[in-house]
């Protein structure tokens, strides 16, 4: 066997003879081609360069800790299974594909049938599998292991094309040895050649010394995903013939000069190297948040930094304090003591939905602005859902700068991925290289929906990239009481996997029950962990702390621990009271509400019934005195629309031009999150309590003037009207909208804790939002008499319901994590695919029907198409209503831009067969010259235009559209 070099002498100088004509890339376009030592050494430099300048510290201690040589193992053992990645390739049934490189191959004795004649059966050698199986082999051969040392190694070799091989796929090779050898007098050189490009690896690569002590390593399962990520990555980097070019192009060079010059020209940013910081709380904050003057830390924001360096190791923190607490700020605090203390190289900002990434982004940018560890150096930064590119702030970093391209798959041709980046005042960049569904998650710094981070439990193709991803970063989870039972089994499975990577996770909720937040903290610290003794009641004392706020922490395997910090100090007492549902009755008590002026909130569950209450109070108070908000606008009409609300009836001193004389605004559910509104007055439909709490965080949440004396003397009393229901018999009965969206249960788990405020006594804010949460979603919840059939009743059909929720969800679930040294073998078998953030990738981690997204555009009395013409001005002043879409070209790349941004989620009334039929006849719509690579923005997109009038028709439908009232839909009377 070769000496030991430790990569000085370089691959080439340790091979020689018929090993030197085996291939690994074709170009078929230039017919340009890279030898297989010359891509294998390419790959194991990568992995190196990844290792020391890109890969965050706690990854490398991670896969360090499961290897007797610590870290330096850890590097030793990236680069090998870089380096030997695809020796499958060394193999009859993958080097047959071109004809010309096999003929060579052929003329130094390496026979092989033709790819015609060796038919279908090839297909049961992809090369990555094959190298699993020689590499195995010549394991247990040449150094004694057994095959089940063998796996938990050879599995990344297996699954460096997004998926572990399963175990009949390997029998079924291990029984066709002529594809791995061929056959006749030259299976012989093929297992030399084999043998010996393997030999040259495990000396080159130093790992010859090694591999006996790594025998009797058991590789936990995080740390063979990792490796698997860590492979793929380097693999595609240096698959990449513009960063190192297919011969003949190549210029003669080392193999160090080669790396270097791709290294520089991939510019990768290196991962966030956070220092803890020192000092007092009050300290940090003033130093990483624009706080108003005057405001102070509030003790919830004290306890949670207290907390975090407290913990003997960083793990998950569930943070639970009012609406308006400052949650966000603390989560972000705690990341930062976190991340330094476990080597998180980023952060991840999970929320639920698009809009409220939007309004997070430029939250995270300025917070990344102000952190003094990033000074100096550039790191990636990600807004991470499928409008991203619509944003304006990552737009921005997204301008300007280089291009650099790269591949997405091992084969012939390569995928370009076309962008640039630019670097921003504090060295943020949107980097091209991390672009794409695969890769982008791997950006250090990321705000992006929920369903992103529930991506990391979904069986799919290169879930290892998805994991590294997480792996290396502090997540935090935002709006935790948002998310039902079927997106729960996936983020318990998530959570799980990620106190296995011991990842730091923090989870923000106003509104926990405490059964959900006992769930989420076995899950990450593990099946098993702390039990017994004392173990048991420090976890039977996270589901019963009944205090507010709370702070709740525990480490992978560990025991929780529970903080109780104290409020803030401003209490408010909101009255409730019910009202029978009834637009004149809405009208008639907001006529007397409003009566000397005022701005009142009624929040609507369905859409509908937003339009319909709409309608009636214009008709009331005056199409000016009604404002309309829900999901169903433009992405663009959406945006001013929020913009609107916040300058209208945002925080006191931000620019707010509050009506001066009454106003109701009246939303959909878009009124419980985000956005920081403060109202008079509220009304809202019975909903479940902890959306119902939510709701009414937006009723005085901040203070206006003395004693509220800026409001309508009639409303400085914070009053909550309840109503969607009708009160008048002994139960409530739920309007039917209401129970489709959330089910009868739990509306009627809210009346019955709801009942003794209702009328009695005021509901105090924050004091009684854990005792009120408590109450509707304890096990053992309290009856109210003459309520208990009915109870019973929906209790059962919830329980059918939720188990059904479960069972669908555990169909693309991923494993949990199985015991160390058990290989990957199946890991995402039976899968989803793809994961991506489409609407029918998102139907995969949420129950929810498929919907029907379109790009809406206006076409004139001459046929022509326009972007429709209401649209105001861009960052730069220029005008982006009624720009020309022309159909015989490609459209101008803003015009074309802003029609993507008009995008429109049609509702359920589209979606099952109906889709299907709205599909057809939205196809014959296509305007063909936009179909081409060149129209990135509308290619693929499906086209809803609609009349001067802003009408259409549609499937059986009647649509009218207004920047005012969003879209309406009325099934035709002949459908």
């Amino acid at each position: 066997m070769a000496s030991e070099g430790e990569g000085r002498l370089g691959l080439r100088s340790r091979l020689g003879g018929p090993v030197l004509a085996l291939w690994a890339k074709h170009d078929r376009g230039s017919d340009g081609w890279l030898s297989l030592w010359q891509h294998l050494e390419d790959s194991a430099a990568v992995a190196g360069m990844l290792w020391d300048h890109w890969l965050p510290v706690g990854v490398r201690c991670l896969i360090g800790e499961a290897l007797p040589g610590g870290e330096a193992d850890g590097r030793r053992l990236a680069v090998w299974l870089a380096g030997v990645h695809d020796i499958g390739k060394a193999t009859p049934a993958f080097a047959c594909q071109v004809e010309s490189l096999a003929d060579v191959m052929r003329g130094v004795g390496l026979g092989m049938r033709s790819q015609g004649a060796m038919g279908p059966e090839r297909r049961l050698a992809p090369h990555g599998l094959a190298g699993q199986v020689l590499l195995g082999e010549w394991l247990e051969e040449e150094f004694g292991w057994e095959p089940e040392d063998c796996w938990q190694f050879t599995v990344v070799v297996g699954g460096h094309h997004g998926v572990p091989p399963e175990d009949a796929q390997i029998g079924a090779l291990e029984n066709r040895g002529h594809l791995l050898w061929s056959s006749g007098k030259s299976r012989a050189v093929w297992r030399r050649v084999q043998r010996e490009l393997l030999e040259a690896c495990a000396a080159e690569f130093g790992v010859c010394e090694r591999l006996g002590l790594w025998r009797s390593v058991r590789l936990p399962q995080p740390v063979q995903v990792l490796l698997t990520a860590v492979v793929i990555v380097s693999d595609w980097i240096a698959s990449n013939p513009d960063l190192f070019p297919y011969y003949p192009l190549d210029v003669p060079r080392s193999g160090a000069e080669r790396v270097a010059a791709a290294w520089a020209g991939l510019d990768l940013p290196g991962p966030w190297r956070p220092v803890d910081p020192v000092g007092c709380v009050e300290e940090l904050f003033a130093s990483r948040f624009a706080l108003p003057e005057g405001a102070r830390v509030r003790p919830v924001q004290v306890a949670a930094v207290e907390l975090a360096r407290s913990l003997d190791v960083p793990g998950l923190m569930v943070i639970e304090a009012p609406m308006g607490e400052g949650k966000t700020e603390a989560a972000l605090a705690v990341a930062e003591v976190f991340a330094a203390r476990s080597g998180a190289g980023g952060v991840f900002f999970a929320l639920p939905t698009m809009a409220t990434g939007n309004a997070m982004f430029p939250r995270l940018l300025r917070w990344l602005e102000r952190l003094p560890s990033l000074e100096g150096r550039s790191h990636s930064v990600l807004l991470a859902h499928s409008k991203a590119a619509l944003n304006e702030d990552f737009s921005e970093l997204m301008r300007g700068g280089r291009r650099v391209e790269a591949v997405e798959a091992d084969a012939e041709r390569s995928y370009s991925g076309s962008g640039s980046c630019r670097e921003a005042e504090a060295g943020l960049v949107a980097h091209t290289w991390l672009r794409g569904r695969k890769k982008a998650m791997l950006s250090s710094f990321v705000a992006g929906t929920v369903d992103q981070l529930l991506f990391t439990g979904l069986k799919s193709k290169h879930l290892a990239l998805r994991h590294l991803a997480v792996a290396g970063k502090v997540v935090i989870i935002d709006e935790a009481h948002a998310y039902d039972t079927y997106m729960g089994v996936y983020l318990d499975r998530v959570l799980s996997w990620l106190g296995a990577y011991r990842v730091p996770v923090v989870v923000l909720s106003a509104t926990l029950p405490a059964g959900r937040r006992r769930e989420l903290v076995e899950a990450y610290a593990g099946a098993g962990a702390g039990v017994g003794g004392d173990a048991d009641g420090a976890f039977s004392a996270v589901s019963e702390a009944v205090e507010y706020p709370l702070l709740t922490a525990v480490g992978a395997g560990g025991v929780p621990v529970v903080r109780r910090p104290a409020a803030s100090g401003r209490s408010v007492p909101v009255r409730l009271e019910g009202l029978d549902d009834g637009l004149d009755l809405l009208a008639d008590r907001l006529g007397v509400e409003l009566a000397d002026g005022g701005c009142a909130l009624v929040v609507r569950n369905t859409v509908k019934r937003v339009m319909e209450t709409a309608r009636v109070l214009r008709e009331r108070f005056g199409d000016d005195a009604v404002t309309v908000a829900h999901a169903r606008f433009l992405d663009l009409d959406r945006a001013v629309n929020d913009k609107d609300l916040l300058r209208r009836f945002g925080p006191p001193g931000m620019g707010v031009e509050r009506p001066r004389g009454r106003h109701v605004v009246v939303a959909s559910q878009v009124a419980e999150q985000s956005l920081d509104v403060d109202f008079d007055v509220l009304v809202t439909d019975l909903c479940p309590v902890d959306l119902l709490l939510q709701r009414m965080g937006r009723l005085h949440r901040h203070q206006r003037g003395v004693g509220q004396g800026e409001r309508p003397v009639r409303l400085r009393e914070p009053r909550c009207v309840v109503t969607g229901a009708d009160w008048s018999g002994r139960v409530p009965v739920p309007v039917r909208g209401s129970v489709a969206v959330y089910g009868l249960y739990p509306l009627l788990r809210a009346a019955a804790v709801l009942g003794p405020h209702l009328g009695g006594v005021p509901v105090r804010l924050p004091e009684d939002i854990s005792v009120l949460v408590r109450g509707a979603y304890a096990e053992e919840a309290e009856v109210p008499a003459g309520w208990e059939q009915a109870l019973a009743s929906a209790r059962s059909l919830q329980g059918k319901q939720r188990a059904a929720q479960r069972e669908k969800a555990a169909v693309f679930r991923l494993g949990a994590v199985r015991e160390p040294g058990e290989p990957l073998f199946g890991w995402v078998a039976a899968g989803a695919g793809d994961a991506d953030d489409t609407r029918a990738g998102r139907a995969q981690v949420r129950d929810s029907r498929e919907s029907l997204e379109v790009i809406v555009v206006q076409r004139q009395s001459d046929g022509r198409l326009r972007t429709v013409p209401w649209l105001g001005q861009d960052r730069k002043g220029r005008e982006t209503g009624g720009l020309e879409l022309p159909q015989d070209q490609v459209p101008a790349p803003r015009a074309a831009r802003v029609a993507a941004a008009c995008g429109l989620r049609l509702p359920l009334e589209f979606s099952g067969e109906v889709m299907d039929r709205a599909i057809a006849e939205l196809e014959g719509l296509v305007v063909d010259a936009w179909q081409s690579k060149e129209s990135a923005w509308l290619a693929g997109e499906l086209i809803l235009p609609l009349d001067e009038r802003c009408q259409t028709r549609l499937a059986g439908f009647s649509l009218r559209y207004s920047n005012i009232e969003g879209l309406e839909v009325i099934r035709d009377a002949d459908a």
